[in-house]
């Protein structure tokens, strides 16, 4: 069975995260698993310690190397600990606001190599725009986020530090390949289901992207949702986030390459993200 895949760090984003993963459990049936990655920091081995000395002149001070190596191995057992801990904290919040069966669990190794072998068992994936690394930085975009998003098929949903439960959502739509595989995904999905939906395209005002926008509308409509569409004009983000505000919108859904410059795109849309 497929899940909804939450990464848990203990960043200031992380609680959004927990409410953000038990929301799309709640609304999609699927259960959640909590997941903490353990990054390794390599330092040499003991056994290299002897060579090395030689190599870089340590002498007698190949002491301080072993010193290295095991204040390492008592962080390794600390990270453990602290990630444990986390992960507790954060199940008990997902199942208060209402996640179905949740699991957690750690795994060493690097994020990206973690999502890419859970890939096949992942319905949703849940993130934070900042992990730990890059919490205080309000306008920075997490080290790991644009890789993920690039790297993964798999819907992902992306959370500032605070997460309401969403009331209505727009399609940032352009007609592409990516846009309309998005659409698609809302349409057969019931994680949206019963909010207000936008679709809005930012193009030049003729009946060809008309036809598009109206082509989107029906196929929504035909599942259910209630549609409101818009043609706007001007540069994306600008006119996208002005509409956002407007609108008062909770989640945006957009194709992973429908737009260009994602990176700029993300840090200046302040709300929740669905991206396909």
């Amino acid at each position: 069975m497929t899940k909804i895949i939450a990464c848990i760090d203990g960043s200031i984003t992380s609680p959004a995260v927990c409410k953000a993963a038990a929301w799309a459990s709640y609304k999609l049936k699927a259960p959640l698993d909590l997941l903490h990655v353990l990054d390794k920091t390599e330092y040499p081995k003991p056994e290299n310690s002897k060579n090395l000395s030689g190599n870089i002149g340590l002498g007698s001070r190949e002491n301080l190397l072993k010193e290295l190596v095991e204040l390492d191995e008592k962080r390794s057992r600390l990270a453990l600990e602290h990630g444990k801990n986390i992960l507790h904290d954060a199940s008990s919040l997902a199942q208060q606001h209402g996640a179905v069966e949740v699991t957690t669990h750690q795994r060493h190794g690097g994020l990206m190599e973690t999502l890419s072998d859970m890939q096949d068992d992942t319905r949703v994936l849940v993130l934070g725009r900042q992990g730990q690394a890059h919490e205080n930085e309000t306008h920075s975009l997490g080290s790991h986020l644009e890789n993920v998003i690039r790297a993964l098929t798999k819907p992902i949903l992306i959370t500032l530090p605070e997460f309401n439960v969403p009331q209505r959502f727009m399609i940032a739509f352009d007609g592409s390949a990516t846009a309309t595989k998005a659409l698609e995904k809302v349409a057969v999905s019931d994680l949206l289901k019963g909010l207000e939906c936008h679709i809005v395209m930012v193009a030049e005002d003729d009946s060809n992207h008309q036809a598009q926008l109206d082509n989107a509308k029906q196929q929504l409509i035909d599942a259910g949702f209630e549609v409101t569409t818009a043609l706007l004009q001007g540069a994306v983000q600008p006119a996208l986030h002005d509409y956002q505000r407007k609108n008062a919108i909770d989640l945006m859904v957009m194709g992973a390459y429908g737009h260009s410059r994602i990176r700029q795109f993300l840090v200046a849309v302040t709300l929740p993200k669905w991206c396909e």
